[in-house]
């Protein structure tokens, strides 16, 4: 009972930053020591819908986890949904906080899945740099319009649900560059059960895909995929710096206001130019609080896993 309240906590964990442009769920993943084993267990899935078929419903559950599966899957869905106008809430009246909180935990993670190369030769460097360039490519890309069909949100779900799966980039974050941000988080404030369909069956084609690459480049090429990731969380710390000025707007048809496109500036400029209080002492503490949380929760899954191995099977 234990452990599946930790597990449901830390799928909560991960559906309450998933809502957040900027911040991944799959970040949180990684943080909190369930990344491997989550991938492995969306990969699975096709293998475990064809035991299923063939009548074999121990074997498939065995197979994709389920268990394991569906206790973080809850809490993701539970969070998303209870969590939703929370979130939105403090972006809007606390966005300096909010953010320093996230850039200390992200800041962290790039040490800490840093740390997991076991060597750092070419290819881990490669693999770095291209992560790199790739976050930060996407950080500062132009956001699209589309508009809201059916197709445009199936195939819009498939890519921000791969984009969640990677840490350091924000699923949420690629809906607001594709102009599908407010549509889709109107849907979820106000359970719009026709978009949210189409939404979440291009989110599961994109689980079942791209889970499979990401497992087995974890398996078989580890010091690169994990090298990749590190240089994805660098690079996406522009986009979670707290000290921003919204330039454009976009607006849901219930006109309500995100921000569109932003840029990044140092505290002084930003009480120059917002007239606000730069807020830089709390910010620093939320940010110290953040790679504290962090630290702490390694630090927990380290000691939990060497009571494990010191009460395992003895002769």
């Amino acid at each position: 009972m234990k452990k599946s309240l930790l597990l449901y906590l830390k799928g909560m964990a991960m559906g309450a930053v998933d809502v957040v442009p900027g911040f991944s769920g799959g970040t949180v993943a990684l943080i909190t020591g369930i990344y491997d084993r989550l991938l492995g267990a969306l990969a699975a899935m096709p293998q475990a819908a064809m035991l299923v078929a063939r009548g074999r419903i121990k074997d498939a559950w065995r197979a994709c986890q389920a268990g394991f599966l569906a206790t973080v899957l809850l809490g993701v869905i539970t969070s998303v949904f209870s969590l939703a106008g929370v979130i939105s809430y403090l972006m809007v009246e606390y966005p300096v906080l909010l953010w320093s909180f996230f850039f200390g935990l992200v800041l962290v993670s790039v040490y800490l899945v840093g740390r997991e190369v076991s060597r750092w030769s070419l290819s881990p460097l490669l693999g770095f740099a291209l992560g790199l360039g790739l976050a930060i490519w996407i950080t500062l890309a132009a956001p699209l319009q589309l508009q809201a069909d059916p197709l445009t949100l199936f195939f819009a779900g498939a890519v921000a649900i791969s984009a969640m799966l990677l840490p350091g980039v924000s699923g949420s974050f690629i809906l607001v560059l594709l102009g599908l941000y407010p549509v889709v988080l109107g849907a979820l404030k106000n359970l719009e059960v026709g978009i949210l369909a189409v939404f979440c069956a291009g989110c599961l084609l994109g689980l079942l895909c791209f889970s499979r690459l990401l497992s087995w480049m974890l398996t078989h090429l580890r010091d690169l995929a994990l090298a990749f990731l590190t240089g994805m969380l660098l690079g996406s710390l522009g986009k979670v710096w707290p000290w921003k000025q919204t330039l454009t707007w976009q607006t849901n048809s219930r006109g309500e206001s995100y921000p569109l496109l932003q840029e990044n500036l140092l505290p002084g400029r930003f009480s120059e130019l917002s007239g606000q209080d730069a807020q830089l002492l709390l910010a620093v503490l939320l940010a110290i609080a953040g790679v504290t949380l962090v630290l702490g929760l390694e630090r927990l899954a380290r000691r939990r896993g060497n009571a494990e191995v010191a009460d395992g099977p003895r002769a």
